[in-house]
């Protein structure tokens, strides 16, 4: 990967950019039934990016509304939004704050701190930076994209089943995704 300078993005402009959420998905993952995946999505969240002169002294800061969850189905929903998973009645919100950027060999690191039911541990998202380019309407846009590997028992998400066959419904990864798509804001 090219070294992430001012000078090496074309278009590279300092300072506040919000996320576009019709442009944008926060999602996660976790192994099911030990055999396939259960995806969901979050529909309510926010996203501003700081960026610095330096693009690598930049932050991120996102919040996201737990009680947006969507595995498009409503049972499982309701669950997820109970005391034994997210309880966002309590924790209303998972929020994950930058703590640096970097490039390490072809990948871009966005490292950070989530919060989760009231947990705060470090994480980091491995991802690309997309471009910058101004769209029909004159709007200058940046995109983005990553992923990162919690496991959720560190954030206080222990609920299981056991399988008739052995072992768990759920298994104890969770990969959550960003794709984002951010405006300028002048």
């Amino acid at each position: 990967m090219t070294t992430l300078t001012a000078d090496t993005i074309p278009g590279y402009v300092a300072g506040t950019w919000t996320i576009d959420a019709s442009h944008s998905e926060i999602g996660f993952s976790v192994r099911h039934l030990a055999i396939s995946k259960v995806r969901g999505t979050f529909e309510q969240f926010d996203a501003t990016v700081t960026a610095a002169e330096n693009p690598l002294e930049s932050s991120v800061v996102v919040s996201v509304d737990i009680a947006s969850i969507n595995t498009k189905n409503a049972d499982r929903d309701g669950h997820l939004r109970s005391n034994d998973f997210f309880a966002p009645e309590q924790y209303p919100t998972m929020e994950f704050r930058s703590t640096g950027i970097r490039t390490e060999g072809d990948e871009l690191k966005l490292d950070g701190e989530l919060t989760l039911r009231g947990v705060t541990k470090p994480v980091t998202f491995t991802g690309e930076f997309g471009g910058i380019a101004k769209d029909p309407w004159g709007n200058i846009v940046a995109a983005a994209n990553g992923h990162a590997v919690i496991n959720r028992h560190d954030f206080g998400v222990s609920w299981n089943a056991p399988l008739e066959a052995g072992g768990f419904l759920l298994g104890d990864e969770v990969t959550i995704t960003i794709d984002a798509q951010f405006q300028l804001q002048s």
